[in-house]
């Protein structure tokens, strides 16, 4: 049976990292918490399964867990313990597999005894251990032959399919998530704390939100109980003061008053085939030609391995259009959207008691860690004002 709408101290939409996370801190200090998902399943777009092989399968393409806060990591490791698994990334490179973030060892594989000359000139230039970007690369004249190669074999036909732009017209700040690295270190992610939840992330999500305080609700969009209007926020027609936290897009959220924020998506296909393993790596990553950017194989993400059998998936990014069944995965961060957002950003502000958060809601490019961060950071204020 409904609970009265006099009993919810905060009403929460979305429970994908930073909805889950940010429910169970208002919980632990007394809240009594509803916490509305559109989907089937709770864990938004990091949730997994274990399917019929025993392999744990994640639903929207690999989640990899890494962070240097350790604050966040404690938080989550209340609820689940983790394997410790060390990404590494390979670029099939027409044919030729490279290691990934771009480092000494693809250098090497790609340009021989060559190499040498320029890995002498990328250490008195940069420092060994540096991390620099493509475009740093490309104003250097003496590395042009590297930094072209690089460019156009890693990043510029990558970059097209993945978000239907060129290297230049994406935010510089996502080439700092794929730096190439003076130095021989082939690990995907240079964080302290990484790994995978050990029992999958489902088992994470649901551990967070079991609380007898939380009250989840699956199969719901927000938009058939709750309501905004003038100034105040309705839920089931009745006028709600306490905090609204909103965790999907923000332009579906205002029925695209100001217009349609551009998201990417991904078209997932998956293949089951009869081998011990699929590929040398969880991820490759397909640079050039092909339709699809990435091959994941699942299994080399958890310690439990079955005997030939293994699952494998195809990712077809395209623009999101908010059609049946698709999902919004990837903010495209462009000045354009960014001044739309503005927009939808102070208009939201009419609601006094409404909170925007997480990747979608807040038009950033959050990783699993920072939207957790932000959750924390935002209960302190919510738990602080009401």
């Amino acid at each position: 049976m409904m609970r009265k709408i006099n009993k919810y101290d905060a009403i929460i939409v979305g429970t994908g990292f930073a909805g889950s996370v940010i429910a169970r801190q208002l919980a632990d200090n007394g809240k009594q918490v509803l916490i509305i998902e559109k989907r089937p399943f709770i864990g938004g777009n990091s949730s997994d399964y274990i399917d019929l092989n025993g392999i744990n399968v994640h639903r929207y393409g690999p989640h990899i867990f890494h962070t240097k806060n350790q604050s966040v990591f404690n938080f989550l490791s209340k609820f689940t313990g983790w394997n410790n698994y060390q990404h590494k990334v390979l670029a099939n490179a027409d044919g030729n597999l490279l290691p990934v973030p771009f480092n000494l060892t693809s250098l090497k594989k790609v340009f021989g005894i060559k190499a040498e000359e320029y890995i002498d000139n990328l250490k008195k230039t940069y420092g060994y251990g540096a991390e620099i970007s493509i475009f740093d690369l490309r104003n250097n004249p003496y590395l042009l032959p590297i930094s072209d190669y690089i460019y156009e074999k890693i990043f510029l036909h990558y970059t097209k399919k993945q978000w239907g732009l060129t290297p230049e017209e994406i935010d510089p700040e996502i080439f700092k998530r794929v730096p190439i690295r003076v130095s021989f270190d082939d690990h995907y992610f240079t964080d302290t704390y990484q790994g995978l939840p050990a029992d999958g992330y489902t088992a994470l999500f649901k551990r967070l939100l079991d609380h007898p305080k939380i009250n989840l609700q699956l199969n719901i969009d927000c938009k058939s109980v709750l309501s905004f209007k003038d100034d105040y926020i309705y839920y089931e027609n009745k006028v709600f003061k306490n905090p609204v936290i909103y965790t999907g897009a923000i332009d579906e959220l205002l029925q695209f008053r100001f217009g349609r924020l551009l998201y990417r998506t991904t078209d997932f296909r998956f293949e089951t085939h009869p081998v011990m393993r699929y590929q040398p790596s969880c991820v490759v990553n397909y640079t050039t030609d092909c339709e699809f950017t990435r091959i994941t194989e699942f299994k080399h993400m958890t310690e439990k391995m079955t005997d030939n059998i293994t699952i494998i998936c195809f990712e077809y990014p395209h623009d999101y259009s908010g059609d049946e069944g698709e999902i919004p995965c990837y903010p495209v961060i462009s000045n354009e959207n960014s001044v739309i957002y503005k927009k939808m950003k102070k208009y939201c502000q009419k609601w006094s008691n409404l909170y925007l958060l997480g990747r979608l809601a807040e038009f950033k490019y959050y990783n699993m860690d920072e939207a957790v961060e932000q959750a924390l950071l935002l209960s302190k204020v919510i738990l602080e004002k009401y």
